[in-house]
């Protein structure tokens, strides 16, 4: 295991060290986190430029796959060949992913859809848009299913050393676990962590790695599809929790949950989905849902290859605004303090923030 995580971070601080002039460098520089080895938990890369990838943006690579993605016939392509690999790469790396999908599908999940759903709710227009090569978006049962098989494959991607899913996702999700953890403890002024939420919480994957690491405390999971609620609320009928979760079908940028009744807001690998205008009103949200010396925390992509890139911008419509907007910058123009940022895996960072009191 030391192994593994020292290559880890060797991965991060060497490749995102690496090249780009300053015009590229986000404010946020990078930001130097103590690595652990005690047993305390999983060791953090140790430092990062946290720099956006040279190609994001209005660079030709950028706008060549662009263009292949704006001609229809090739876009469905590209999308169905990102799918392919995909799917490929994680059974390769022994996620078994027909294989939970399936169990999904052909489960009883479809009975707890109804109760879940809120069909007042309006979707905003970018989340009627295609996702992750699905032509409906979140909004099936097929992204539902296969959403947590694709959550393993990241974890693995991240963590290419590990010598199983279960390792991959002790480091990737212990140290963004750790981060959090790390932040609220230094700057919330002794305040705990009773009341926490998971905005885009998806299959419930994040929701339930909180709601483990925080056992006292009540965890809400939220999100837009009712789909991937009623996946996640199906899986957790079968555990014994303090706390149960409590599943939200809403919008993460207007909640309608009191003000001020969270500790902790979480959104994992949320923002790299959507427009720059919709990470701002999230990032407002968080702030309105918090106590004074809560913790906000977002973890999402760091750099990616260029081929990666390419193959998720092709399945990303977003992807773009989400490497172009200063996300720390952002936080604290909503009010947030005590902003951070640290690369939590090779392939991932984790910025956290703090509401002042």
């Amino acid at each position: 295991m030391s192994a593994i995580l020292a290559r880890a971070g060797a991965t991060a601080a060497g490749g995102l060290r690496s090249g780009g002039d300053v015009r590229r460098r986000r404010n946020m520089v990078a930001i130097v986190a103590a690595t652990t080895t005690t047993g305390a938990g999983p060791a953090v890369p140790k430092e990062g430029s946290l720099e956006r990838p040279a190609w994001s943006g209005e660079t030709p690579l950028s706008r060549l796959v662009g263009a292949l993605i704006a001609f229809k016939p090739l876009y469905s392509l590209m999308k169905l060949a990102s799918r392919e690999v995909i799917i490929r790469t994680a059974e390769k790396s022994n996620v078994p992913w027909r294989e939970l999908t399936k169990q999904v599908l052909e489960s009883d999940v479809y009975e707890v859809f109804d109760r879940i759903r809120d069909l007042n709710l309006v979707y905003p227009d970018y989340y009627l848009n295609p996702f992750h090569a699905y032509d409906e978006g979140n909004l099936s049962w097929l992204a539902a299913a296969e959403a947590e098989p694709a959550t393993m494959s990241i974890a693995k991607r991240a963590i290419p050393d590990a010598g199983s899913i279960e390792e991959a996702n002790q480091i990737v999700r212990g140290n963004w676990l750790n981060a959090i953890e790390e932040h609220h403890l230094k700057y919330s002024g002794n305040c705990q962590i009773n009341d926490i939420l998971d905005i885009g919480c998806s299959v419930g994957v994040s929701t339930r790695y909180l709601a483990e690491k925080f056992p006292s405390a009540r965890t809400v999971g939220l999100d837009l599809s009712p789909y991937f609620l009623a996946v996640a609320a199906h899986k957790e009928e079968k555990l014994s929790r303090q706390n149960p979760i409590r599943w939200v079908h809403a919008n993460g940028e207007a909640t309608g949950l009191p003000s001020n009744s969270f500790d902790l807001v979480s959104l994992a690998y949320v923002c790299h989905e959507c427009p720059a205008r919709a990470i701002t009103g999230l990032v407002n949200e968080a702030f309105r849902l918090l106590r004074p010396g809560g913790t906000i925390a977002l973890t999402d992509n760091s750099e990616l290859s260029p081929v990666l890139f390419t193959l998720m911008k092709s399945t990303e419509p977003f992807l773009d605004e989400y490497y172009m907007l200063d996300l720390e910058e952002t936080m604290r123009q909503a009010g947030f303090v005590n902003v951070h940022s640290i690369l939590t895996d090779p392939r991932h960072r984790t910025v956290t923030a703090t509401v002042p009191f």
